[in-house]
């Protein structure tokens, strides 16, 4: 079986998985919402084998600037290094796996994470795991309509009102639910909006 190591260092969450074929072999999984880049060497290293695989999978995003960086950085490097191919995954694809797996009674949901600048990062999803629009960085009250009646679930729910869906953040080990079609990107980041700085028009 080919092996796999799988970072994630996208969101508030720090883990790192070792997936053999269809089996987690090791899982590590933290909330640091910051000081991914000083954790994960250390978490990949506590991994069988120091975490050496066939291949690397890199969450790619939306989430954290930083934290995207720090991963695709870790993910490029060990590839180099080992000489294996790396490829990346979104964050809302994996949150989406992860959220209709838990919850069989769901046939799409949107995918909620906390952007910048107020915003949130808005994603739907319908069974059994396909994007039902395209990936968008709104204001809470467009997020809504953009959700409307589907279940929500992420780090961005709270921002959503009392009630509104269910608080969760990319865990490596899900990975072993996304579809080979989905873990195909590749491993640049993905930020979900626009850059803050512009270039300068011509004088």
């Amino acid at each position: 079986m080919v092996t796999t190591l799988v970072i994630d260092t996208a969101t508030a969450a720090c883990s790192v998985a070792l997936i053999d074929g269809e089996r987690v072999v090791a899982h590590r999984h933290i909330v640091v919402d910051r000081g991914h880049a000083e954790r994960l060497v250390p978490m990949i290293a506590e991994l069988p084998d120091g975490g050496r695989a066939d291949a690397i999978l890199v969450d790619c995003g939306p989430g954290s600037f930083t934290g995207v960086r720090v991963g695709i950085a870790a993910a490029i490097g060990l590839g180099i290094g080992w000489g294996v191919p790396v490829s990346g995954y979104s964050s809302t694809a994996l949150i989406a796996a992860a959220g209709l797996a838990d919850n069989m009674d769901w046939e799409s949901l949107a995918v909620v994470l906390e952007g910048g600048h107020g915003e949130l990062f808005v994603q739907p999803y319908d069974r059994p795991l396909a994007p039902a629009g395209a990936l968008a960085s709104l204001k809470p009250d467009a997020a809504l309509g953009v959700i409307g009646a589907r279940p929500a679930i992420g780090s961005g729910v709270r921002r959503l009102g009392e009630s509104a869906g269910v608080d969760a953040l990319p865990d490596a080990a899900r990975a072993i639910l996304l579809p080979p079609a989905l873990r195909t990107l590749p491993p640049r980041p993905i930020y979900g909006r626009a850059p803050d700085a512009k270039p300068q028009a011509p004088k």
